[in-house]
């Protein structure tokens, strides 16, 4: 898709930013995560429950549906807060990423992991023991949130697509 600049003959390339959503389950002072597998993408790391937004789909919608199809949870989308939303310039050759962090701290059913072929744990984290194998771009949202900061745009760096990288994730 092009979009004329106002000068002839000149046109500029638009950003397709895939949108997704994050679910932070919180309670009693910790998240749940799930530890990816078989999918190819950060396997072996943990990240909150997760997904992107399909076509004709509004956000909350997505988060519904991917907690059910993830943990076999249901909320009320009313009293899910969003707490961060992060730009990922140039995430990879798909693109660019919009990420929107929703904080759920009441829920209907006990989380079950729903996707055994994707992911081959889940599991309640202390807020202040988490694992170092978070992946990097949720330890970020993680951590803003935390610190009251609703957004954040996260420039490209091999760094952050190489799921080997093991910097910190709050440093």
């Amino acid at each position: 898709m092009t979009e004329s600049t106002g000068n002839i003959g000149q046109v500029k390339d638009r950003h397709k930013a895939v949108p997704a959503v994050y679910l932070i389950l919180h309670r009693d002072g910790g998240i749940l995560l799930s530890r990816r597998i078989n999918t190819g993408y950060y396997d072996g790391w943990y990240t909150v429950p997760s997904g992107h937004i399909e076509a004709g789909e509004l956000p909350l919608q997505a988060m519904a549906r991917e907690a059910m199809e993830e943990i076999s949870i249901t909320f009320d989308p009313a009293a899910a807060r969003l707490v961060h939303t992060m730009y990922r310039a140039k995430h990879d050759k798909t693109g660019e990423r919009v990420d929107l962090f929703f904080l759920v701290e009441q829920w209907q059913g006990e989380p079950q992991n729903r996707e055994p072929h994707k992911c081959d744990e889940l599991r309640w984290f202390s807020l202040d023991a988490l694992p170092a194998n978070l992946m990097h771009h949720v330890a970020i949202g993680i951590r803003n949130w935390r610190g009251g900061m609703p957004y954040a745009e996260i420039p490209f760096t091999p760094d952050h697509v190489n799921p080997n990288h093991r910097s910190a994730p709050f440093e």
